[in-house]
């Protein structure tokens, strides 16, 4: 009896320890937790820490900002992109379906007149290309939560992300180059001038029916829509390429964390207006105006094409002896 009596108490004593333990890893564990979130609420104060890092912020551990505007990144930012590139593409598409495309109203003369030479056809391409694949790549990036996952599943967003990311990084170079080298070298011939008002007052002469079906307003080497897509591919192209520099080479630039938020949101905001406007400049230079895709092809247009669209420029080169034929 005693012996039946006595194991029971010898097992608690061999337990006794570990309970102990138990009971100081939960204070311990409570205490840590307690710890932990007073060092967050300091770091979110501005404490700072040490590391090995020699950049000139490397004393800020977090951005206090980031829990504020990073939500405008992903509910603001990500739903404009896409609605930019397919909002756009649809109401082109319905503008066409509805309006027709600008036909030559004299048709294809069979004449061939030089308007670009094949330096700008390359640069033009050099700019082109990545521009559609940085905007394919960015709105993966930046919306793929949104409009890929939920169709295709979270392992394929996943998978498109991680080819869209290096894919993206390697587009930015030569897209730089190319805005660089069209910003200067055409911008001699983007000046607006007077007639632009008409241009816009009948759309250009694009529509079809009412009071504006056969208008031809004046145009010079590039029309005011022209003049207009210019100016925004150099404005915001240049702020792309400033805020993708700091965004790309952090090591270089020692961004503050602030300026790494803020180049953020600034690089998707900038990228949803050049993505508007490249659907409307694709548009209106491969479907809405025939012949007008033979000018970046060849860098010759069609001579009713020229008369039709961009009058002022050729009765100039005509006037001054410089309209050269495709031989």
């Amino acid at each position: 009896m005693f012996s039946k009596m006595l194991k029971p108490l010898l097992v608690l004593l061999a337990l006794l320890p570990s309970l102990a333990l138990a009971s100081d890893a939960g204070m311990v564990a409570a205490q840590a937790g307690n710890e932990a979130e007073v060092v967050w609420q300091a770091i979110q104060q501005g404490a700072e820490g040490r590391t090995v890092s020699e950049s000139e912020f490397h004393a800020q551990l977090i951005n206090p900002q980031d829990e504020r505007l990073l939500p405008l990144r992903s509910d603001i930012l990500a739903p404009g992109l896409a609605l930019a590139l397919f909002g756009m593409i649809a109401a082109f598409a319905a503008f066409i379906a509805v309006n027709g495309i600008s036909k030559l109203h004299d048709g294809f003369s069979g004449k061939m007149v030089y308007r670009w030479s094949k330096a700008d056809v390359a640069i033009h391409w050099l700019g082109a290309i990545p521009c559609l694949l940085l905007i394919l790549t960015g709105l993966t990036l930046l919306a793929g939560r949104l409009i890929i996952e939920p169709y295709l599943g979270q392992q394929a967003f996943a998978t498109m992300a991680a080819i869209a990311k290096p894919v993206h990084d390697y587009m930015a170079i030569p897209f730089m180059l190319g805005w660089l080298l069209m910003t200067v070298k055409w911008a001699k011939n983007q000046i607006p001038a007077k007639y632009d008002i008409a241009w816009f007052m009948v759309v250009g002469g694009y529509i079809n029916f009412g009071p504006f079906k056969g208008k031809h307003p004046d145009a010079g080497f590039a029309n005011a829509g022209e003049k207009l897509w210019f100016w925004a591919f150099a404005l915001f192209g240049g702020v792309i390429s400033a805020s993708g520099v700091i965004l790309l080479f952090p090591e270089y630039v020692e961004p503050s964390r602030s300026l790494s938020l803020l180049s953020l949101i600034i690089h998707g905001a900038a990228a949803i207006i050049i993505c508007a406007f490249s659907i409307v400049h694709i548009f209106m230079a491969t479907v809405m105006s025939e012949g007008g895709m033979e000018c970046m092809v060849s860098g010759y247009c069609d001579e009713n094409w020229a008369k039709q669209h961009h009058n002022v420029w050729y009765d100039e080169i005509k006037a001054n002896g410089e309209l050269k034929y495709k031989e």
